[in-house]
């Protein structure tokens, strides 16, 4: 059973924002083996029993969820799209040919890559794209059997590869940034079995971000070792250190497109367009990569295609189309940025603000941030950042400031060597609340300051 008798004895006798006895409670019931390890549902769950039985509001920094309004740009053409009858009819699984075609063109914009639109296929969300993914590059050679994470991570990724049963390694990237990457990166490949590589950028959690150097590095190993690049693009032009909102104008949004031919973008509307609850991303696959050919892929398809397999295989197989009227609305926003009529990267910057305040709070705390730099720059801010308390590992951390009404994941899930770590999501937390985690955070350190 998760909690420690040590920590429920210390809040019980202190006067905290969220009534001990319930939160001890809370957690006992649970039955979660260890905080530190709890995933992001359950710690949602956990909360919000909580609120639930006390009717104190968290400050909810453990989950995702976007916080922001939809452009009404997308949702007008979502009903249009139903008005016309879209509903009643299923959904090609290529994707309607205006998302193809827009997201193309979209990727000219603001990547500088050109990609065919046949290549543009609409998933349930990136988290469908990448278990696609998964099923057909991991089964496409008999010899590459293993996929290789580059973390910290999304912690799905790996439940969805234990679900598949496809092996996977990985490594904390932080001590390998720069040049140190490259060596590290080919002792793994190396060895010959690596299918693909995943990773985020910007990332979550950490919110670092890949220089061009290092996506060099990626490209040029993967084309080396015969691997295919995920990028998962969920974060899209939230890297707001540069101005990355005129479409046709560099800077671009960075990407190893430029240094490989066989990669695949996870593109995400949830968190660049607000657009998370209609579940609508698109899988963007190269133009070599969509016509290779692997033999080994006659095991589990009709076509030896990698193209043809994905869609018409593993896609067919998962969900048989994407949102029909949703389709429709993706379109829309994404050609309204590249007509310069939406500046998606403005809308989100939101977020920037949020964080900037929000780590300001708990450094002026006692806490630290845990990934601070980006090689020799600061971390920028942005929708995820990483906190430490001195003297306490993730685990701690997560379960003492739950009495104190704050939440938020522990490192240790996502692949994170830094196990004193928390992410904090900056997404549902609004001005208003602003003062609430201030005075939260501040009654948190003057009682833990004293037990150091």
């Amino acid at each position: 059973m998760t909690g420690s008798s040590k920590i429920s004895d210390q809040m019980r006798q202190t006067q905290t924002p969220v009534d001990s006895d319930v939160v001890s409670e809370i957690i006992g019931e649970s039955r979660l083996p260890s905080l530190g390890l709890a995933n992001i549902r359950d710690i949602v769950k956990l909360v919000n029993t909580i609120e639930k039985r006390t009717g104190d509001k968290y400050i909810r920094m453990e989950m995702g969820v976007p916080g922001l309004k939809t452009s009404r740009v997308g949702i007008d053409a979502e009903i249009n799209a139903l008005e016309n009858g879209v509903a009643a009819g299923y959904p090609m699984i290529e994707g309607v040919d205006e998302l193809k075609k827009e997201t193309s063109r979209f990727i000219k914009n603001f990547m500088d890559i050109d990609v065919d639109p046949e290549g543009c296929v609409p998933t349930v969300g990136s988290m469908q794209a990448s278990m696609a993914a998964f099923m057909t590059i991991g089964r496409a050679s008999s010899e590459k059997d293993t996929v290789l994470l580059i973390d910290p991570g999304f912690p799905v990724h790996k439940q969805q590869l234990n679900v598949l049963g496809i092996k996977y390694k990985c490594f904390d990237v932080y001590q390998y940034r720069g040049d140190r990457l490259r060596e590290k990166l080919e002792s793994y490949l190396s060895a010959g079995n690596i299918s693909c590589i995943l990773y985020s950028n910007p990332n979550n959690p950490s919110w670092i971000c890949f220089s061009e150097n290092e996506l060099r590095i990626i490209g040029e190993l993967a084309g080396k070792y015969d691997a295919v690049v995920l990028e998962d693009l969920a974060y899209f032009g939230m890297d707001f250190r540069k101005d990355l909102s005129r479409p046709g104008e560099p800077p671009y949004q960075a990407t190893v497109a430029r240094y490989t031919s066989y990669y695949v973008l996870l593109l995400s509307s949830s968190k660049a367009f607000s657009y998370a609850g209609q579940r609508t991303g698109v899988m963007i696959i190269s133009d070599s990569l969509y016509t290779k050919t692997f033999p080994d892929l006659k095991r589990f398809y009709s076509s030896e295609r990698l193209g043809y397999a994905m869609i018409y295989g593993s896609l067919y197989s998962l969900s048989a189309g994407t949102n029909h009227s949703s389709q429709y609305g993706l379109a829309a926003m994404l050609k309204a940025a590249s007509d310069s009529k939406l500046d998606f990267v403005e809308e989100v910057r939101e977020y920037e603000k949020r964080a900037h305040i929000m780590k300001k709070m708990f450094l002026d705390n006692g806490f630290r941030i845990v990934y601070d730099m980006d090689e020799d720059l600061p971390v920028g801010d942005g929708f995820y950042f990483t906190v430490s308390y001195p003297g306490m590992q993730g685990g701690e951390l997560l379960e003492r400031l739950l009495y104190y009404g704050i939440s938020a994941i522990s490192l240790e899930i996502t692949g994170s060597s830094r196990k004193e770590g928390l992410r904090a999501c900056v997404s549902q937390i609004s001005r208003d609340q602003m003062p609430v985690l201030e005075d939260r955070l501040g009654k948190f350190h003057d009682h833990h300051k004293k037990m150091r």
